[in-house]
Order: C-alpha cells, then sequence, then structure tokens
C-alpha cells in the first residue's frame, strides 16, 4: 500500500492523508494505490503542506505501518525523548519503530 505523508506548512510538523484532510497520526492515513499524483498537486499547491510525497507501508492491526524505519520515526515522534512521541503513555511505542 501507498501513504501520503508531508510537513504542515504552519507548524512543521509531519502529517498523513486521510482521504479528505492532513492528520498528525499515521493511524488516520489511507492507502492511495498507485493515483496520488493528482492529490499531491493539489495539497501542495493549496499550500497546506511542504513537499508532499508518497511512501510504502503495509497494514497492520494497529493502522498503517510505514515501510522504512525514517518514516517510522517520522510517524512517532523523537525516539530519544519518549515523553515528546505521539504516544508518550505508551512504554512500547519505540519498538513499533524498530
Amino acid at each position: 500500500m501507498k501513504i501520503l505523508t508531508g510537513n504542515d506548512l504552519k507548524t512543521g510538523d509531519v502529517t498523513w492523508w486521510t482521504g479528505s484532510d492532513w492528520s498528525r497520526h499515521v493511524e488516520d492515513a489511507i492507502d492511495v494505490g498507485e493515483n496520488f499524483e493528482g492529490i499531491l498537486q493539489e495539497e501542495e499547491a493549496a499550500r497546506r503542506v511542504n513537499v508532499p510525497y508518497a511512501i510504502e507501508a503495509e497494514m497492520t492491526d494497529d493502522g498503517p505501518r510505514p515501510a522504512h524505519i525514517k518514516d517510522r520515526v517520522r510517524a512517532l515522534g523523537p525516539t530519544v525523548r519518549p515523553d515528546l512521541t505521539l504516544k508518550p503513555a505508551d512504554p512500547e511505542a519505540g519498538n513499533w519503530v524498530i
């Protein structure tokens, strides 16, 4: 599956395409298949996201999981400070990245 990601133009937060908007949570991302170029062009033109792009992901019981470790780190947040991640109450969150 392919999902779209980018950075929010106002905050710099990592964002994920939900089908109608952008979310900070990768669990909200949808599979865009192979026809995503139009979405990328429209969203970049709308200036809501900085340089959006498609990545490979796999569907898990917890939602989409990016295939590459770089994007899993982007989805979780700083791995050196678990209290700053998007899942600060989950002591196992770091295992999701590896």
